[in-house]
């Protein structure tokens, strides 16, 4: 049986062993193309893969586990070991990555008191009973039993959030107890106290850095314990950056700098992996988000300026890195296996609407939460939702008008209407400034907004979670939603209908299915959705790719039959959205689009550029 060990070096099979690897997220990419992410990175020269497990991509909801089709990371490891390439697994609880909440799934908010990443108790249940469940699939494919699993990481950076050591040992003594027999590592900057922070005995611990890797190297080295007698390994080095909306520009590396960093690991014998090798896409509403004085949050791409793109394609950077691991390697060609293309269809013009007001009972109906009567505000947990949006609505007396309204806590993006008329959209501080947003306040160059309607209205609160923050010490500060008082006209108002708007599968069918489409409701300002259809043809066996152009229109997100690739928004610095090939179909397609800001267009363009 093969063996990995962690002595002065890393040996498999009692021989010298220098990693040098890429991450792929498997959760970031749809199964189909799975195999040629691998093979090109097979083909740039790297003997292994790196991949987290996000937590809440596979326990959405306690005790509902989802493991086939794109949360099939079993599948990916065994396509990764045909490749003959080797894996690092992260298994979190929490993996950072600029993935929502870190990984952690949402519902542990809606529990009173609850702390994550330390031994507070009903944490830790939570995190073995999913351990319980994830660990048993995958030790069949460690080293030692015959597949290619070769490390495993404890948590994730930890040295950057906290100091509970005996938290860290908990995490390792359970996977041991469930049998993982690999070698553990850990990973941290390796800067100031983290690094030393964040390390646990019977770990190796790694670095995370993008730029000066001499200089790193020779930093990690002594506050390893062992020093010179232990292998020195960058997990995450950063050839590129991830970006966030309302960037100018998208985020871009210096390859000149890359390739010598990049060079002078490979020559000097030092371990790697390329973070990332490909960063893919987060679908949905996965992504996470940034809190350094203002909320950041990421855009739908991830392509992180990576070797390989979003959509897959090799770049400058990629055969860069290519010849330097070819002066020091023998790097296969490997014979691409996946048949991808990308096309452009054209404009497309939407042929129905729905207003999203017009149509929240159809969509509430026969879901898990759906329409919930409360005396107060619930936050997005509480009404037992991760991610999307949710709508307060309430009614003021027959003799009352709103003069006034304060909200303690609002997060993130919301949007105010009086009798379904929009009055006014803030954001993040907009909202509440040091715990208080008052409205009307002075908003947008000293403009004094002002309720357009009597007494008695009908007011809606419509709230966006733009994405948990993903690092930081903001962790526990990311309840989503209305979260506190609503104060109006000085009191706390009481008496509310909160409707869950995860816009997930179900729902979204019942949209289509019973909602109320119109062929004519672009001039309204209203939350829309809007239908189109186009036809697609392609050769069988062949993928075809195309990238939706949303110019002209505000904010929202996009559904291709059914599936929901992401966010968009006018202020960029994304312009378009990826469509990967096996979304589409021969034949009729569908795609639709919520918007929410009232700028619409009469069409949308499927372009073969992204």
């Amino acid at each position: 049986m093969t063996d990995f060990e962690i002595k002065d070096n890393f040996y498999l099979n009692g021989e010298p062993f220098q990693i040098i690897s890429g991450s792929i997220h498997y959760f970031r990419v749809v199964p189909e193309y799975w195999r040629d992410r691998l093979e090109k990175l097979k083909n740039m020269g790297c003997n292994t893969v790196e991949t987290y497990i996000p937590w809440n991509f596979h326990e959405p909801k306690k005790g509902e586990f989802l493991w086939d089709g794109q949360h099939d990371v079993c599948r990916f490891i065994e396509i990764a070991q045909e490749l003959g390439l080797y894996i690092i697994i992260r298994p979190a609880p929490f993996i950072c990555a600029e993935w929502e909440w870190g990984g952690l799934p949402a519902w542990l908010l809606a529990e009173a008191d609850m702390k994550v990443r330390c031994s507070y108790q009903p944490y830790l249940d939570h995190v073995r009973e999913y351990y319980q469940v994830l660990i048993p699939k995958l030790l069949p494919y460690q080293i030692d039993k015959g597949g290619k699993i070769i490390l495993m990481q404890i948590e994730n950076e930890y040295g950057y959030y906290g100091d509970d050591k005996s938290y860290l040992k908990w995490l390792a003594d359970l996977m041991r107890s469930l049998g993982v027999s690999v070698p553990f590592v850990t990973s941290d900057g390796p800067w100031g106290a983290a690094f030393k922070t964040g390390q646990m005995d019977g770990a190796l611990p790694t670095g995370n850095f993008g730029s000066n890797c001499e200089k790193q190297f020779k930093v990690m080295a002594p506050q390893i314990e062992g020093g010179k007698n232990r292998p020195l390994m960058c997990m995450e080095f950063w050839a590129g950056w991830f970006d966030a909306w309302g960037n100018k520009f998208k985020m871009r590396s210096v390859l000149k700098l890359n390739k010598k960093d990049y060079e002078y690991t490979i020559k000097n014998g030092h371990n790697i992996n390329i973070y990332m090798f490909h960063g893919g896409t987060n679908f949905g509403f996965m992504n996470g988000s940034n809190y350094y004085g203002k909320l950041t949050p990421d855009t739908t791409s991830y392509d992180y300026d990576a070797p390989l793109s979003e959509d897959g394609r090799m770049t400058k950077k990629y055969q860069a890195f290519r010849e330097i691991l070819k002066k020091y390697r023998d790097v296969p060609d490997v014979k691409l296996s996946t048949r991808i293309e990308r096309r452009s269809y054209g404009q497309v013009r939407w042929i129905e609407c729905a207003d999203l007001f017009e149509n929240l009972d159809v969509m509430c109906a026969g879901t898990a939460s759906g329409m919930i009567k409360s005396l107060y505000p619930l936050s997005m947990e509480q009404a037992g939702q991760n991610t999307g949006y949710v709508l307060y609505r309430t009614k003021l007396a027959a003799d009352e008008k709103a003069g006034s309204v304060m909200f303690k806590k609002c997060a993130d993006r919301l949007q105010i209407f009086a009798d379904s008329k929009k009055v006014v959209t803030a954001f993040d501080k907009e909202i509440c400034s040091e715990g208080h947003g008052v409205w009307p306040f002075n908003y947008k160059e000293g403009k004094e907004w002002k309720f357009p309607c009597g007494s008695g209205a009908q007011l809606d609160f419509l709230v966006e979670n733009m994405g948990r923050v993903n690092f930081g010490h903001r962790l526990m500060d990311q309840k989503k939603g209305i979260t506190d008082d609503v104060l109006i006209n000085g009191h706390t108002h009481f008496g509310w209908e909160i409707f869950t708007l995860p816009l997930d599968e179900s729902q979204l069918a019942a949209l289509c299915q019973k909602g109320s489409w119109q062929p004519d409701c672009e001039k309204s300002e209203n939350p829309a959705f809007f239908k189109f259809e186009f036809e697609a043809d392609f050769e069988d066996g062949t993928y075809t790719d195309t990238y939706l152009d949303f110019k002209g229109w505000g904010k929202g997100c996009a559904w291709v039959n059914g599936f929901n690739i992401g966010r968009f928004w006018e202020i960029g610095p994304q312009k378009r959205l990826y469509v990967p090939g096996p979304l589409l179909k021969k034949g009729k397609n569908e795609i639709i689009l919520f918007e929410t800001e009232g700028k619409r267009q009469t069409s949308i363009t499927l372009t073969d550029r992204i």
